[in-house]
């Protein structure tokens, strides 16, 4: 059986792909381009690929013997699960191993959005760091803030578990009606008018598409921030860009835009207090690589006839 890789992954992936299949991928850099796919997706029995790769009806018609797909990511948004069931087609994810590495990457964000580092940094690069002033760039406490998360699911729960140690009250939305032992469940009005810094860490779907738009980013405190590790389109970015500008929120810091990867003009870049990171939520050399590992072991017991580690669908 032959398997098509859309990238170079790290770690042990690839090695173990190699031992039991034949392996056709991309050597990079970046991913595999659309054409690259059409040569190589008709002889393919798994699919290993990324968010970057949109996984459509089209594509799958390219495909008559695909059996597996095996995604190096915890969302699936960009493969449609709908054509793969028609088709008998198992999808694989990587949720659990990225946990904790993300939660730490939202936090950072909050800190340093609260905090305004990106100021900071840009303050002395530019030179005008003259002297100590009492008076300068001053931002707002994470210590005994509220933080108000969106999704409360693995890495929302680690999140809340990170702001136990800063002393901040917790409170969320979640899907499920099943309590967490971190702070209070609320529904999302609420959140966004008692909240000091807003992480979002939903599934990207129909629902969340666009939750937070322009009367939401109003409804939230002058003086608070919004983090986004989830998904860019979860925020509608004209609506974010123009809170920024107008003050209603005090900062944004997003390791996910709409759209991604944002142009080097865009307006969001220009802002002082919006910082923006291409999106790094998982990228640690071990997670990385667990992921990139796990994406394998998915695709090996799929296509050998074992469960799946992680299967989605």
């Amino acid at each position: 059986m032959q398997v098509y890789l859309t990238f170079d992954p790290p770690g042990r992936a690839r090695e173990m792909l190699e031992q039991r299949f034949e392996v056709a991928g991309w050597a990079g850099p970046g991913f595999a381009p659309p054409e690259a796919l059409h040569d190589h997706l008709p002889d393919a029995s798994g699919l290993y690929c990324t968010i970057t790769t949109p996984v459509t009806e089209a594509l799958l018609d390219l495909a008559p013997d695909l059996r597996v797909i095996s995604q190096c990511a915890v969302g699936v948004n960009n493969i449609d699960l709908d054509a793969c069931a028609r088709r008998g087609i198992k999808v694989g994810h990587t949720p659990d191993v990225l946990t904790e590495t993300t939660a730490d990457t939202a936090f950072a964000l909050i800190l340093a959005g609260s905090r305004r580092f990106r100021e900071g940094i840009d303050y002395v690069r530019d030179g005008r760091w003259e002297s100590f002033d009492m008076n300068l760039l001053i931002g707002g406490d994470v210590h005994h803030s509220t933080l108000g998360i969106v999704g409360m699911g693995r890495i929302g729960t680690a999140i809340a578990h990170r702001a136990a140690g800063f002393a901040m009250q917790v409170i969320y939305t979640s899907r499920s009606e099943a309590l967490t032992p971190y702070g209070r469940r609320v529904e999302l009005e609420s959140l966004l008018a008692a909240a000091d810094h807003v992480v979002l860490a939903v599934p990207l779907t129909e629902e969340t598409t666009g939750l937070i738009n322009a009367d939401r980013l109003r409804a939230m405190k002058p003086t608070a921030g919004i983090v986004n590790v989830s998904r860019g389109p979860v925020i509608v970015t004209d609506a974010l860009v123009q809170a920024l500008q107008e003050g209603w929120i005090r900062y944004a810091a997003l390791d996910v835009t709409d759209p991604e990867p944002l142009p080097g003009t865009h307006p969001l870049l220009a802002l002082p207090n919006c910082l923006v990171l291409p999106h790094l939520g998982s990228s640690s050399s071990q997670t990385r690589a667990a992921m990139a590992e796990l994406a394998a072991a998915n695709l090996i017991a799929g296509l050998t006839g074992g469960d799946m580690p992680a299967r989605i669908a």
